[in-house]
């Protein structure tokens, strides 16, 4: 007799509640084996791949791409008994829910151009027994939701949309589709890009795409729901009015998901909670510029990348040393103020994805090599959107180079639960007084945001004259250190 196990969204860390099904490593009436990827997510931290916990044959994938489910609903139904030939130990409850979720996923579309959204249904997920999962425990039970259709206009005998109907989002055209190059159809685009035409009302399918192996990208899609959006050529002594066109043609709604979700959320939580101090000072940098092309020389760093960051790095790590407060966080149900004697040293990293804020665990710790490896693997990691939730979470105080922007600073908002941030600007030639004489110098600009409940200005002001200190000269560092 066939055994359906089915594995339902597990909780992947720190509490959170829901994810978004990003793409599937299988399909149904592939065999698995157990810990084999099944699966990637985006939860509102980090993207993680979800191994199997069940070997056998894949009966049906319960939430498809593109779907945001609850934790503790099922994602997958597995036979681990493919050989039998009874009726699968599905709870009969579930199993009819599923079939009429499935037959209303079936009802065909307006017979109009362009793409639909799936339809609002879904039921309470069956009773959930407590399951060990590979990833994370504390299944919540719940439901999985979709957007509502989009409801767009019928067709009438004359080619008028009927009455009632709301006006569709302009289609994206549907040139050659873009594959893999393997034959395989499948259309090869990032989850933002896929967004992206969701929100334009468009369909990949139908694309070219000019990126990596034929990949379509954000400039595909916007270049089709432009060429969509042209207004008619009219007709030589003939007025034509643009006033037809598409409702929401002009504007494109993206969904408030995962990261950029996650970020919102904690951002506007710190800013309201922490009363937030800013101090800025512009200091000449010749000197660390110096040292951070002689370190690029010497054989203990290899083919790791050094840059001025890393000096930066080592800078407020010393300080975070000789100002101990600095390196705190406010314990709000304990009303304790919670003084760290390590650094998990957090960078702040724009993807893809959004913000996203990495640290390096124990950075106090390490040598300048480790201290360089580890920045360098932080920001790959993050560039890849492959950082997770363990490499996302504990950090104790962050620096954002916002210099790689090409702006001098700014003011920074503070990680939720830190006390401090340092934003570093860039780097410019700028005429400066050395020994009495006018001279052009490396400078850039320092800001340092902190919690005034923890910090005040006497200490702010300290950490940040002592950062700049040691990156006016890096031989501070030795004596500091």
């Amino acid at each position: 007799m066939s055994v359906l196990k089915e594995f339902r969204l597990p909780d992947v860390g720190e509490g959170l509640t829901e994810a978004d099904i990003v793409r599937w490593h299988v399909k149904p009436g592939d065999t698995v084996a157990v810990n084999q990827i099944i699966v990637e997510i985006e939860t509102a931290k980090a993207v993680v791949e979800l191994p199997s916990p069940y070997e056998g044959t894949v009966a049906s994938l319960l939430v498809p791409e593109g779907q945001t489910a609850d934790v503790g609903t099922p994602i997958i139904a597995v036979d681990t008994n493919p050989e039998g030939t009874g009726p699968a130990s599905v709870p009969a409850e579930a199993a009819a829910q599923r079939e009429i979720s499935q037959a209303e996923d079936l009802i065909p579309a307006p017979p109009v151009e362009g793409a639909s959204e799936p339809g609002m249904i879904g039921s309470p997920a069956p009773k959930a027994e407590r399951q060990a999962v590979l990833v994370g425990y504390g299944v919540k039970l719940g439901t999985t939701t979709r957007r509502a259709r989009k409801t767009t206009p019928r067709q009438n005998g004359n080619g008028r949309a009927g009455t009632g109907a709301a006006a569709s989002p302009a289609p994206v055209p549907s040139p050659a589709p873009a594959t893999n190059g393997s034959g395989s159809g499948a259309t090869l685009a990032k989850p933002p890009v896929r967004r992206m035409a969701r929100g334009l009302g468009g369909d990949l399918s139908g694309l070219t795409g000019t990126g990596p192996r034929g990949s379509i990208t954000r400039a595909d899609v916007q270049q089709a729901a432009a060429a969509s959006q042209a207004p008619p050529v009219p007709e030589q002594g003939r007025v034509v009015s643009t006033s037809a066109r598409p409702a929401g043609a002009r504007e494109e709604r993206i969904a408030i998901r995962g990261v950029r979700k996650h970020t919102a959320a904690a951002m506007a939580a710190s800013a309201f909670t922490a009363p937030h101090v800013t101090e800025f000072l512009q200091i000449d940098i010749t000197e660390t510029m110096a040292a951070t092309a002689r370190l690029r020389t010497l054989p203990e760093f290899g083919d790791i990348r050094v840059s001025p960051l890393l000096l930066v790095a080592r800078a407020l790590i010393i300080a975070a040393a000789r100002h101990p407060m600095i390196n705190s966080s406010w314990d709000e149900a304990a009303q304790e103020i919670v003084v760290k004697r390590y650094v998990n040293l957090g960078i702040a990293a724009a993807t893809d994805r959004g913000l996203v804020v990495p640290n390096v665990k124990d950075a106090h710790a390490m040598t300048l090599p480790q201290l360089a490896a580890a920045l360098a693997q932080l920001a790959e990691t993050a560039r890849a959107g492959k950082a997770t939730p363990a490499d996302l979470s504990g950090g104790t105080i962050t620096i954002t180079n916002v210099g790689i922007f090409g702006v001098d600073t700014g003011t920074p908002i503070l990680s939720p639960g830190e006390a401090a941030i340092l934003a570093f600007g860039q780097v410019k030639d700028a005429p400066w007084v050395v020994d009495g004489e006018l001279a052009v110098r490396k400078v850039c600009t320092l800001a340092l945001s902190f919690d005034h409940r923890l910090v005040d200005g006497d200490l702010g002001s300290a950490v940040l004259r002592d950062v700049g200190a040691m990156l006016t000269d890096p031989l501070r560092m030795l004596a500091w250190s």
